[in-house]
């Protein structure tokens, strides 16, 4: 038997977090389901990127991200094929301390296809998912820790190896 959507997420998982509306006719971002892990940022203004164009969707929020956490801002899953736009670089990094006045959370979005995208005020553009993350303290040594693998492609080859000395 499955568990109830209500139950999937825990209450003590949750956590408080500041966040500021720019504009307030727009809600607040929502988890869609118990079971989301991500929330929707909405486009606070209508934006028209051309094609193979560069763009920067203002998401009409800026959040202090708890410590010991970043947000991570990524496209929906719908958006490149409803759109045809997608992050450049796969991911945005909200810090914890992008947290200013003016740090209102921009999606960066490159329109690849032949045709122009228009996002309407709103319209659900991206999505935040909070991150729980670790500092390094640097430990510097004269010698890698491990043998060389080889750069692109080296897991690959590395297990081609192994099954080559395996073979009977």
């Amino acid at each position: 038997m499955l568990p109830k959507l209500e139950n999937i997420s825990s209450k003590n998982s949750k956590m408080k977090v500041k966040i500021k509306r720019i504009d307030k006719s727009l809600p607040l971002p929502i988890y869609e389901t118990a079971g989301s892990c991500g929330f929707d940022l909405l486009a606070r203004v209508k934006t028209v990127i051309g094609p193979k164009e560069l763009a920067m969707v203002p998401c009409n929020v800026i959040v202090k991200t708890p410590p010991g956490y970043l947000l991570l801002i990524s496209s929906r899953s719908s958006t490149p094929q409803k759109k045809g736009l997608l992050s450049p670089h796969g991911i945005g990094v909200i810090d914890q301390d992008y947290c200013g006045e003016e740090d209102e959370i921009l999606y960066l979005c490159y329109n690849f296809s032949k045709k122009k995208a228009t996002i309407k005020k709103g319209e659900k553009v991206a999505q935040g998912i909070f991150v729980k993350i670790g500092k390094a303290v640097w430990q510097e040594v004269n010698k890698a820790a491990g043998p060389t693998r080889g750069g692109i492609g080296s897991t690959d080859r590395f297990l081609k190896n192994q099954l080559q000395s395996y073979k009977l």
